[in-house]
């Protein structure tokens, strides 16, 4: 099962919609050829009946998409919302490390662009089942940030930035677990399995009730909506491997910030407390 998962997040798109479409295809050609083989005449079928068969199939295959894209949209969201969330934090950090001392003030921006790049190459990252070089970065990353954040805490403890400054590192910190986790998180496979299950089931009955020219038309229309809107929901469940992904624009923005702002151009270093000012010329 947990194979099939990851085929099913990994395997191209278009891969997967040749094997819906073909398994679809095949199953309403078995009903048609079953209702030729029962002898079911065109005439002696209830248009009612018909419209009340298709009616129901169609009816419960629209709820069970519109769940599954319920759920699929829903993460999509707060995958989208953490990228806003992690730029912020990120953003914060800098802009209060400005307020350190040299040389923590230099070793803290310097990582925190370090982390920031990284982010964005994770973020652009395809799905893989070994573990990538940018997310073993981004852990390392996370510690040398937390090393040079207690080697920078003496100098500004008991100021009120340290509390603040503090708060805002761990907010970073925690936000990367969070993105990870939600990069995780996806729509139940069982569902996905259901989901395909009934659209197989959902072709044969459409071509073992549609007879005639008018009739496999609209089944096709229907087959061709229902498939394209499940791959669109798979699509949208794959966030390091679909076409649609989450918006990284507030990260590259902070990024170009960092590169264009370092540490030093928003105004002199505080000097260290306890220790005097360098002589001046």
């Amino acid at each position: 099962m947990a194979q099939i998962g990851n085929w099913l997040l990994s395997a191209p798109l278009a891969l997967i919609g040749l094997i819906l479409y073909g398994a679809m295809i095949i199953a309403a050609f078995a009903g048609w050829r079953l209702r030729v083989r029962n002898g079911v005449a065109d005439a002696s079928r209830s248009h009612n009946e018909e419209g009340y068969i298709v009616s129901s199939v169609m009816g419960l295959l629209a709820l069970l998409v519109g769940f599954t894209f319920s759920l699929s949209i829903d993460r999509f969201d707060a995958r989208r919302q953490m990228v806003l969330a992690e730029s912020n934090a990120i953003g914060t950090t800098y802009l209060r490390t400005q307020l350190l001392p040299a040389p923590h003030r230099d070793r803290l921006s310097a990582l925190l662009r370090d982390y920031t790049d990284n982010r964005i190459l994770l973020a652009r990252e395809a799905r893989s089942a070994v573990p990538s070089q940018a997310l073993a970065r981004s852990d390392q990353l996370i510690i040398d940030l937390w090393k040079a954040t207690v080697a920078a805490f003496p100098a500004m403890d008991g100021r009120p930035l340290s509390s603040a400054y503090i708060s805002s590192m761990n907010e970073m910190i925690d936000m990367d677990a969070a993105r990870q986790q939600s990069r995780r998180s996806h729509v139940p496979l069982e569902v996905f399995l259901m989901l395909i299950v009934y659209q197989v089931i959902a072709a044969a009955v459409l071509g073992y009730v549609l007879a005639g020219r008018r009739g496999r038309t609209t089944a096709a229309l229907l087959l061709v909506l229902f498939g394209g809107t499940l791959l669109l929901v798979i699509d949208i469940d794959r966030p390091m491997s679909g076409g649609i992904t989450e918006d990284q624009r507030p990260m590259l923005q902070l990024q170009q910030m960092m590169h264009a702002q370092p540490a030093g151009s928003f105004g002199p270093s505080p000097p260290i407390p306890g220790k005097a000012p360098p002589p001046s010329d």
